[in-house]
């Protein structure tokens, strides 16, 4: 399960260590898509195949969901580990989560989010009310009948 937040720095070359207490749960070979609130997701092949199972069941008559695809595969790359337990970001998907040097890994329990320090602080901090996030985590339990 893919939890808890790790700080890494990206090197010269766009390369960054995986946290050890991921990589067994993405594997040697993973991954890497934009997502929401310009971070980057990273799924274990399993859960690609999962969440692109998803997308292939979105109607391609509907320009939504033709944006919805574009938007997870376009920049969509595989990547491995190097020796080292480093992957390499490519130069869009760093551009797109403005990933310059120092970033958070975030477990999300089925994926994990690479952010940029910076950003991910703010949004943390902007979220930080329980009593507000109870009430809406309880609207959406109730709207999604979970």
């Amino acid at each position: 399960m893919l939890i808890g937040e790790y700080q890494h720095s990206l090197d010269n070359k766009g390369r960054v260590t995986v946290p050890v207490k991921f990589r067994e749960d993405l594997g040697g070979h993973f991954v890497v898509t934009k997502g929401f609130d310009q971070c980057l997701y990273v799924y274990s092949m399993e859960e690609w195949e999962r969440f692109s199972d998803k997308l292939k069941r979105l109607p391609l008559s509907n320009p939504d969901a033709r944006e919805i695809v574009r938007f997870f595969t376009a920049r969509a790359c595989d990547c491995e580990l190097d020796k080292q337990g480093r992957m390499l970001i490519q130069n869009g998907l760093r551009e797109y989560g403005d990933l310059v040097k120092d970033v958070v890994f975030v477990g999300t329990i089925t994926r994990a989010e690479i952010w940029d320090r910076t950003k991910y602080e703010e949004k943390v901090n902007v979220a930080a009310d329980p009593d507000e996030m109870s009430a809406r985590l309880e609207a959406k339990m109730a709207e999604f009948d979970l």
